[in-house]
């Protein structure tokens, strides 16, 4: 039981930490800021994270997962395209990013070896084979400077599912 309340805390604190960039952006982000939002003590946050770095690295996993789990329970290609593409053209916190910390966002965009980049690759490759998994990766990547439009991730969405087979 108390597993699973800490599970609940960490998870407060990381929907905190995204409505606080939602706001102001990663570099205006605070840790005073993120436990308010969280509804939680400052010394909370600290007992669950280090620092900064790490709840936002936390976080930016936890987002990943989620998305992962989402195209996965999807009942097609196409529906596991438009969800993703949804998701990353409407969140709001990486909106903000772009606007406010464009170099997190050019780090975050430059796909490497990193543990987090292997993930994305693996789920991507999970969901639509290792030939298609690098195209979908760009495309999705696009839309993070560049949102699309519901009607444009459904036609999109369409276009690429079809390639694809």
């Amino acid at each position: 039981m108390a597993k699973a309340s800490s599970q609940r805390t960490r998870s407060a604190i990381l929907m905190g930490a995204k409505v606080v960039i939602a706001e102001v952006g990663s570099y205006e982000s605070n840790m005073v800021d993120i436990a308010a939002r969280a509804q939680v003590s400052r010394a909370t946050v600290y007992n669950h994270f280090a620092d900064k770095e790490e709840m936002m690295f936390s976080l930016l996993e936890s987002e990943i997962l989620r998305l992962a789990e989402l195209a996965k329970k999807s009942p097609s290609p196409k529906d596991a395209l438009l969800v993703l593409s949804c998701e990353i053209s409407g969140d709001i916190a990486l909106r903000m990013m772009v606007r406010t910390d464009p170099k997190d966002i050019a780090a975050f965009v430059t796909i490497g070896d990193h543990p987090l980049w292997q993930s994305v690759q693996g789920s991507l490759t999970k969901l639509f084979g290792p030939t298609n998994a690098s195209l979908v990766l760009h495309w999705l990547i696009g839309q993070i400077a560049s949102p699309l439009s519901a009607s444009e991730s459904a036609h999109q969405a369409e276009q690429i599912a079809r390639a694809l087979n």
